[in-house]
């Protein structure tokens, strides 16, 4: 792929400031095959992820700096969103082959946008297979929403495909019991619409421990690195933690919800939110947010 190509389409999605220009990465997320409980009334939206594009993107740049490939030859970027990921990794390596799949078509075409040379397609996780062998695999906010019991067995297959020394990168939120989670599903119990959700169980599953992680994995593999990150996020107020969510965790609770039912649950959950979190001394709010990565190499 040609170097001005990558640069062009980077520099589309980047910020006039930033030292290094990279796209963010939608996902988480999210935007894959979610469990059957889960409702999945409208596409992911590329702009509301977007947002908050610096924050979304830094546990890209920090899981890619752990990654033990120099000139790895074929990159798969799972999940990848509106291109923020895979330009990051355009970036990395140059002259890999790269491609990128994901579930949502917004996402995917706006990942074509900004990068038109690089191959996206839509795919669902739980079926995709590589059509040659894949010496990175790259997943940013991906598997949270696959259901708990899936979620390995995925990881595990797609390992299998890779030659030996092949790396399986992941990054996931880890925010199950954190305050901003917890009132969603709190306020989900609460109000007109409790009926509604009540009949999609919205909430994800926890993920999956490290020591569970690596029990699995490590058949496969010959080494494992796992670690978490604590992000604290400022952001200018409460309202801007609903923002935030309403790009990734908050889709399944208001995606079946009618109009005025969503209008009701995000005041309700941002009344919530002003309880939890307390108002710093410039008038900001600090958003806690937990990650999750592995790294993991082929045997």
């Amino acid at each position: 792929m040609p170097s001005q190509s990558i640069s062009q389409g980077i520099g589309r999605l980047s910020r006039p400031h930033s030292v290094i220009p990279i796209l963010l990465r939608a996902r988480h997320s999210r935007s894959f095959t979610c469990s059957p409980k889960q409702q999945k009334a409208s596409d992911w939206s590329a702009v509301q992820y977007l947002k908050f594009e610096d924050e979304r993107t830094r546990p890209v740049r920090d899981l890619l700096a752990q990654i033990p490939l120099q000139s790895p030859k074929h990159i798969v970027d799972l999940g990848c969103g509106p291109g923020n990921s895979t330009a990051v990794l355009a970036a990395r390596y140059p002259h890999a082959h790269l491609e990128g799949i994901d579930s949502s078509p917004d996402m995917i075409k706006k990942a074509r946008e900004v990068l038109p040379n690089i191959p996206f397609s839509i795919e669902d996780l739980n079926s995709y297979v590589p059509n040659q062998p894949v010496d990175l695999f790259f997943s940013n906010a991906v598997f949270q929403w696959l259901p708990y019991a899936d979620r390995i067995n995925v990881i595990a297959r797609l390992i299998q495909t890779q030659p030996s020394g092949g790396v399986f990168a992941l990054q996931v939120p880890d925010n199950f019991l954190e305050p901003s989670h917890s009132a969603m599903r709190d306020t989900a119990t609460k109000g007109r619409w409790a009926a509604t959700l009540d009949h999609f169980q919205p909430a994800l599953d926890p993920f999956q421990s490290v020591q569970e992680l690596y029990n699995h994995l490590k058949p496969l593999c010959s080494t494992i690195n796992m670690w978490h990150t604590h992000y604290h996020h400022v952001l200018e107020n409460h309202e801007a933690i609903v923002e935030w969510v309403k790009g990734t965790g908050l889709r399944p609770f208001i995606d079946p919800l009618s109009s005025g039912e969503r209008g009701g649950f995000l005041e309700a959950y941002l009344e919530r939110l002003k309880q939890i979190y307390p108002i710093s001394y410039d008038g900001k709010v600090v958003l806690r947010y937990p990650r999750l990565f592995v790294v993991a190499v082929r045997a």
